[in-house]
């Protein structure tokens, strides 16, 4: 079996992506269902996945909360709520009393849409991401490069709570260039509490002419620092479709990990999505 611990899905005529402008996101402007989803996912042997909130903006977390609930799919949801809100905590419980409330995993924020690269150490943020420990709740981090001292030194302030940081934390792979963002990984990843997913790295390349040689330092850089243990495969979909099909991705993440083999491999694969999320 194998968990998919991070994709999306949108209806643009119930919710417009403001984030998706611009010539190189064109392809992604349109409807992206579980139904388009569902049979890629199966074909790959995927068999649960983690869905995950796309916008800012309170709506779209009960509709993802409610896709899970009718589908088998999906057996977690990360969703959005307004970290600096003082009734964060009653926010929550009001998600999880909602139609699918018991999918609700974790919480993220577009953290790389800020320009304070210490956005996450606000007083009223890091109140927020205590509430968020407190609901038993993990929290996605995607960030820049530039930004993941600043999440080193918040799971350091909150060992309570486990951060999972989306995409590997963006590494600059179509320059090839590995530092500073390999040595602020490595920083993060020495803290307990941190989790990291294997995705997202095909659309950081030039998603025209990546390879898995070129993604392979940036595999093996997050691989060595957080281990099987804390690293789980997410396709990105339908965001990797900008370079590679779904099964491409997998295939992809496959052959870069394949020194993992036994448990180890189960691991990365299924289990440490399985154990974070709590699917």
């Amino acid at each position: 079996m194998t968990v998919d611990a991070h994709h999306h899905v949108w209806d643009l005529a119930v919710r417009d992506q403001d984030w998706i402008t611009g010539p190189r996101l064109a392809a992604l402007r349109r409807v992206f269902t579980l139904a388009d989803l569902a049979p890629e996912a199966a074909a790959a042997g995927v068999d649960r996945t983690v869905l995950v909130q796309t916008v800012t903006v309170p709506g779209e977390t009960p509709e993802l909360l409610a896709l899970a609930e009718d589908h088998s799919l999906v057996a977690g949801v990360v969703g959005w709520a307004d970290l600096t809100r003082p009734d964060l905590a009653d926010e929550l419980a009001r998600l999880r009393d909602l139609p699918g409330g018991r999918y609700l995993k974790g919480v993220r924020h577009q953290v790389q849409g800020e320009a304070d690269p210490r956005w996450l150490l606000r007083p009223d943020v890091r109140r927020g991401l205590a509430a968020v420990a407190a609901a038993g709740l993990v929290y996605d981090l995607v960030v820049l490069p530039h930004q993941l001292p600043a999440c080193a030194a918040a799971a350091a302030a909150l060992p309570g709570l486990t951060f999972v940081l989306d995409h590997a934390g963006k590494p600059p792979v179509a320059s090839g260039a590995l530092e500073p963002w390999a040595s602020a990984v490595r920083a993060l990843a020495a803290l307990p509490n941190t989790v990291c997913k294997l995705s997202g790295l095909v659309t950081e390349a030039d998603p025209a002419a990546w390879s898995v040689d070129g993604l392979r330092p940036y595999a093996d850089v997050v691989l060595d620092a957080f281990g099987p243990g804390r690293l789980m495969f997410g396709s990105d979909w339908p965001v990797c479709t900008l370079a590679a099909g779904y099964g491409d991705v997998l295939a992809a993440a496959r052959e870069l990990t394949g020194q993992v083999s036994g448990p180890e491999r189960r691991r990365l694969f299924e289990t440490t999505a399985t154990r974070v999320y709590r699917l």
